[in-house]
């Protein structure tokens, strides 16, 4: 517990918006405090980011063991696995770099003050402890009905020129069917099943879906897949979202587009759901069974008994509301002195957004100059195999909005890097401005893409174009020489393909 009661800066939260904010003023010079509830890191380093890729890796790994290994000559008999140990090195991964914002606190001077925190008025923070707070709000992923409220008195009250609240999102339960951390689960739970269920539904196939759609499947359990819209990944190009798909069935996995999950519920076995077509009504629908059901519909803004009912904070569609994507935004809520980023105040929910808009956020409040985030140009990347990364417009939104265009995409069945690799899968798909070829969009899919994205995220802030890609000389043999041809075959002169 921390003598002092008055900061400059009090952020609540520790994920990856808050943990940088904290930093960042830090080095400013102010006086910080992060209040949290839980781990550093948030659920992006413990829950979600970090400890998904870990369990990936092994995935792949295992994956290409069993049925890739004759292709490499190697010779590997009995190749099995260890569950407790891969989900083991997942918890690991997280632990380590979990003590590792512990370590960037002290070495900033940032006071960590862990305990659930409530704002009952702008520039007042009280902080519980874990067990004087209900039940209800100390079970993270839960909803808290706005009367609740805490058992006894704070163990601390501090105050602060300003407040940042950075206190992430939570999952979206299925309507009708909440979450119970057993049959009907979140990501959370996904992560750390004592034992791998021989069946699993996964409702959702955005990018949490198809990454344990992957995971699962690459060890052997039977995934089936349901998606409200026509195609998996729908945030991504059209092109890309079919590649995904013929891979995903390709490995086993059953996808069902344009299909919606009327009902689940849960059972002595496990659970049983029925799914029908999108757009007929008329459909009885089929009924579906599983060990689980994994419910991947996305997030909502997690403040539940955050602030007192009479602070007023404005919400939009179950996030604190902030003028984040206007120029100049200081994303002050409709509170003075009180300042929201991250996943809490709305879309993209991303990790590298959420960190972004926490220095924008710090540099401003303390009168520094920031740029603006660009929201048009965030690279997003799901971390299946295989991987996909990609930025800015698809073509169907140049379409939609009637800018004319080229595009060109370069299939990594060309590539020479890929067929040493013996993962020919996927393409670099570039779109270029008809008139002046600035690059609008890039889309990947494929080994390594979510690291070759970053070349595209550097163009398109350099306000780079075709020609410009074109006349930078990439490295034989590498993967990155797709992006070269793709920008070739956007001004008509692809040489390999």
């Amino acid at each position: 517990m921390s003598d002092k009661t008055h900061f400059d800066l009090i952020v609540i939260g520790g994920g990856p918006a808050g943990y940088v904010a904290a930093i960042r003023a830090a080095q400013l010079g102010k006086n910080v405090a992060c209040v949290e509830r839980d781990k550093l890191g948030g659920v992006c380093l413990n829950w979600g980011c970090i400890p998904t890729k870990a369990l990936l890796a092994g995935a792949e790994l295992y994956h290409k063991l069993q049925h890739e290994r004759d292709d490499f000559g190697i010779t590997a008999d009995n190749v099995g696995y260890d569950w407790d140990k891969i989900i083991g090195r997942s918890r690991k991964v997280a632990g380590n770099l979990n003590k590792g914002v512990g370590f960037l606190f002290k070495k900033n001077k940032v006071t960590h003050v862990d305990g659930h925190a409530f704002i009952p008025k702008a520039g007042t923070v009280e902080v519980y402890e874990h067990k004087d707070v209900d039940a209800k709000l100390a079970a993270v992923d839960q909803d808290l009905p706005a009367e609740v409220r805490f058992k006894s008195k704070p163990k601390q009250t501090l105050t602060a020129d300003k407040v940042l609240v950075c206190t992430g999102a939570s999952p979206r339960p299925l309507p009708g069917a909440p979450f119970d951390g057993e049959k009907i689960i979140s990501s959370k739970e996904a992560m750390i099943l004592p034992q791998r269920p021989d069946k699993m539904l996964i409702v959702g196939s955005g990018a949490i879906g198809m990454e344990f759609a992957y995971f699962y499947n690459a060890f052997g359990t039977e995934v089936t897949v349901i998606e409200m819209l026509d195609r998996v990944l729908p945030v991504e190009d059209r092109d890309v979202s079919a590649a995904a798909e013929k891979a995903f069935k390709k490995q086993g996995i059953t996808v069902k587009t344009g299909h919606i999950t009327k009902s689940i519920e849960t059972t002595d076995q496990g659970i049983k759901a029925v799914v029908a077509k999108a757009n007929d009504e008329s459909s009885q629908g089929e009924t579906i069974e599983a060990d689980c059901a994994l419910v991947a519909i996305g997030v909502r803004g997690r403040f539940d008994g955050l602030f007192d009912d009479s602070l007023g904070i404005e919400l939009f569609k179950g996030h604190i509301k902030t003028a984040y994507r206007n120029p100049g935004a200081t994303y002050e809520t409709s509170v003075k002195g009180i300042y929201a980023v991250g996943d809490v105040i709305g879309p993209p929910w991303l990790a590298h957004v959420a960190s972004e808009e926490a220095i924008v956020a710090v540099e401003r409040m303390f009168g520094h100059t920031a740029p603006d985030l660009d929201y048009e140009s965030i690279p997003g990347c799901t971390y299946c195999v295989p991987q996909v990364a990609s930025i800015g417009y698809t073509e169907q939104r140049c379409k939609d909005e009637g800018i004319e265009y080229d595009a060109a995409s370069f299939p990594f069945q060309a590539s020479g890097k890929a067929q040493a690799l013996g993962d020919t899968t996927g393409f670099v798909k570039l779109i270029a401005g008809k008139k002046h070829g600035e690059i609008l969009g890039a889309h990947m899919i494929g080994e390594g893409v979510t690291e070759m994205i970053a070349e595209m995220s550097l163009a398109k802030t350099l306000e780079a174009t075709i020609d410009e890609v074109i006349a930078t000389i990439h490295a034989h043999p590498t993967m990155s020489e797709a992006v070269h041809e793709a920008a070739l075959g956007a001004d008509g002169r692809m040489i390999h393909f």
